[in-house]
């Protein structure tokens, strides 16, 4: 009976505290900020290369990071930014090999794959690792 005492505290103390959820929704740039962290902009470029472009994340209503090898190109969308969101699929259609500033990446719902939108993209900005000095 003495050690069921302090385990009753224990639960009811643990029953009190709120739950901390798994994990906090950053704000679309925080999230961003967050992701590019440690990295220097460059140039920004016309085209990608769809060879070397390992993943893509899409940053709602902000911005789609394609990653490519230690790089990671951030492109915000000319038109249509207001209707990413990360629970999207992008599909993209291109002639080439290349993903470029002049094509237009449609949006799919991931659950019903309806048609959810497009966006017009804009520059391709590489984010590299900033050089240790």
């Amino acid at each position: 009976m003495r050690h069921l005492i302090p385990a009753l505290i224990a639960a009811a103390a643990l029953a009190a505290t709120p739950a901390v959820s798994a994990r906090e929704k950053l704000a679309p740039e925080d999230q961003l900020a967050k992701l590019l962290q440690g990295r220097v902009a460059g140039e920004p470029q016309d085209c990608i290369s769809l060879f070397n472009a390992r993943s893509s994340q899409i940053i709602n209503k902000t911005a789609i990071v394609y990653k490519s090898g230690g790089t990671y190109w951030v492109n915000r969308p000319r038109s249509g930014a207001e209707s990413l969101d990360d629970d999207d699929i992008l599909v993209t259609r291109t002639t080439g090999s290349q993903l470029c500033s002049i094509d237009a990446v449609q949006l799919h719902d991931r659950t019903s794959h309806m048609y959810n939108g497009f966006v017009a993209l804009g520059e391709f900005v590489p984010y590299r690792r900033a050089k240790a000095e």
